[in-house]
């Protein structure tokens, strides 16, 4: 009998956040909601720091990060509500 393992690839942040990447200023993002660099917010959601070791967010810094984007989704949308159309 034959036995497989499967290894399954997890994914960085980046490719989490493909669909809006180019829409966001991670930079920005990083300064408002984290009060750190952009270096450092670029390497976490790379998944290797600047020793090309593997990093990640902890459970915290993903939490801060989905809060981030629903305020920034909750911001857009108020700006987007205030457009007068008529």
């Amino acid at each position: 009998m034959e036995q497989t393992t499967t290894f399954e690839k997890k994914l960085t942040m980046y490719q989490q956040l493909a669909d809006i990447d180019e829409n966001i200023s991670w930079g920005a993002l990083a300064k408002e909601y984290f009060n750190k660099s952009a270096s450092w917010f670029y390497h976490k959601m790379d998944g290797v720091d600047g020793n090309r070791k593997p990093t990640e967010f902890n459970l915290e810094e993903r939490k801060l990060l989905k809060g981030a984007l629903c305020d920034l989704a909750e911001r857009i949308r108020r700006a987007a509500d205030r457009i007068e159309t008529i």
